[in-house]
């Protein structure tokens, strides 16, 4: 794959059903944001939830390298800094895809024959190690992808629940590029799963719970 992996990685069109997801964006506007809110929800999930998920990519990552492949300690550090249970479910189900993925690419590869082995199954991040070391990327590739599909999720969702000009989510992406390089730091600093982030949004969290419990929405989470 060469130069072109990371790029499919940070792809908002990649099929693997984060275009079911807002990043937390739906429940954010049912619950009262407004458009001109949006660039600081987009720093607020960079100081927390992307940070997370990053590191715990980057672990995941390290260990799908090593033989034999074990999961376990950072998909159980990232369940305990997972609280809201939709969230979870939510990572679960955009996982799930990640590991359709993989398992397309390369079904022999060890990375990928040990997601097939896990239970309760991968979140997405341990997911995007698998896919990160079929796609032979880089540590500081996968870290910044993650953050920036958090970053353009956000941005895409906009477009459909706040419309305005599609221009702005550039703007805002651009805008958000100090905080989006010092989380990929962070998350590339992390070195074992104890040390994994433990940021969380109890607002967000709030919102995803009270999401998974309406009956019409246009997003998953």
């Amino acid at each position: 794959m060469g130069a072109l992996a990371p790029l499919l990685l940070g792809d908002g069109r990649l099929p693997v059903g984060a275009y079911t997801y807002s990043a937390g964006l739906e429940p954010a506007v049912v619950a009262g944001l407004t458009r001109d809110r949006v660039p600081a929800l987009l720093k607020a999930r960079l100081h927390t939830t992307a940070r997370t998920e990053a590191a715990a990519a980057v672990l995941a990552l390290r260990a799908a390298l090593r033989e034999p492949v074990d999961y376990g300690p950072v998909q159980r550090a990232l369940a305990a800094r997972t609280p809201a249970a939709p969230q979870r479910e939510t990572s679960v189900t955009l996982g799930r895809g990640v590991h359709r993925l993989a398992r397309r690419l390369a079904p022999g590869h060890p990375a990928v024959t040990a997601l097939a082995a896990m239970r309760p199954r991968p979140l997405r991040p341990v997911a995007l190690g698998a896919l990160g070391a079929v796609l032979n990327v880089s540590e500081e590739e996968l870290a910044h992808a993650v953050v920036y599909d958090e970053l353009q999720t956000v941005a895409s969702a906009a477009l459909k629940l706040l419309p305005g000009d599609p221009l702005d989510s550039v703007a805002w992406i651009l805008d958000a590029e100090p905080a989006a390089a010092a989380a990929a730091a962070e998350a590339l600093a992390v070195r074992t799963p104890e040390q994994l982030p433990a940021r969380t949004a109890a607002l967000t969290e709030q919102w995803a719970l009270e999401h998974a419990r309406r009956e019409r929405r246009l997003f998953l989470a």
